[in-house]
């Protein structure tokens, strides 16, 4: 069984073409199967007026499809945070005449550059998707704790609590004890489905639905997470470096309102000390958020400002 999740950027007309329409929040999911293999489509729905929008469908691929039809800020955007999620695999698609050489210095130096450009054959671009699934071929077992950020939750009748996510990292089994952070409370793991279908086990980059017994759905919020790694954190002070686009045009400074993004957290925070050394683009920063962040130690989450106007994404930040 092959599962891949990909964001597709920059047109809301395409996804819709190739893949089968399924959940809509600020994303909207579009799935695509064939026999046991399946990709999940992301498409980021609120984007550009929601930042973060863009911000959690990359956050659950590890591969883009970016559609150009016109060179603007919101392009400039995209690859700015594609780059920094590092995804080095995806296709871009050229509309309304839009050379290769127009967009060569946008994306050169980042991980777009090594992206194909796709002729937009709606089916061969399903077939494509798929035969990579395919190769991708995640097995039971892959990995080791598993953790998955909780995107959307609710109540469901003869079940009980039900959680839509992506798992981030490592695998999960059906029955296994699982820790909700922030909450500190064990549940336990009653079902999973894949795409509709009942799975005994989940891996990293599935796209899940996991019934849980022991908790309300009430109790949850997106951005908490289920898992059952150990070494997992959750902290409101960050004391890290960081590090800053070469498009941010100066230092940050004690007193900034900035958000900070890791898996499905997006959480406003205070810079309460800036050390910007000899170059305000690699600056020492103290940290105070307004909730919990969560996360695993040498992870990094990348700051955003949202009264940015044309530029909201300022860089990364070493969680550690």
């Amino acid at each position: 069984m092959g599962n891949m999740n990909a964001a597709v950027l920059g047109a809301k007309d395409l996804a819709d073409k190739i893949g089968k329409k399924g959940t809509v929040t600020d994303m909207t999911f579009f799935e695509i199967k064939r026999g046991t293999d399946s990709v999940t489509l992301i498409e980021p729905s609120k984007y550009p007026e929601k930042l973060s929008s863009l911000f959690y469908s990359l956050g659950m691929s590890e591969f883009v499809i970016l559609v150009v039809d016109k060179i603007d800020s919101y392009l400039g955007e995209s690859i700015i945070m594609t780059d920094l999620f590092g995804i080095r695999k995806g296709w871009i698609v050229l509309r309304n005449y839009i050379q290769k050489e127009q967009l060569a210095p946008l994306i050169s130096g980042t991980s777009l550059e090594f992206y194909g450009y796709a002729d937009e054959d709606h089916t061969k671009m399903r077939e494509d998707l798929l035969d990579m699934a395919q190769k991708e071929g995640r097995k039971a077992g892959d990995g080791t704790c598993g953790s998955c950020p909780v995107d959307s939750h609710f109540n469901v009748k003869g079940v009980g609590t039900v959680v839509l996510g992506s798992v981030i990292d490592g695998h999960f089994r059906k029955h296994d004890k699982m820790q909700v952070f922030p909450l500190k409370r064990e549940v336990v793991l009653k079902s999973i489905q894949k795409h509709d279908l009942d799975a005994d086990d989940c891996v990293r980059g599935d796209h899940v639905g996991l019934a849980l017994r022991g908790i309300e759905s009430d109790d949850l919020d997106r951005g908490y997470v289920l898992t059952t790694d150990p070494s997992l954190k959750m902290t409101r002070k960050i004391i890290g470096n960081a590090e800053l686009i070469e498009y941010w045009p100066s230092p940050l400074k004690e007193g900034m309102v900035l958000h900070l993004g890791h898996w499905m957290q997006m959480v406003p925070c205070r810079i309460i000390g800036a050390d910007n050394g000899s170059d305000f683009r690699s600056p020492k920063l103290i940290v105070e958020s307004e909730s919990d962040i969560i996360y695993k130690p040498g992870d990094t989450a990348l700051m955003m400002y949202l009264e940015g106007g044309k530029l909201r994404v300022v860089g990364s930040l070493a969680l550690e």
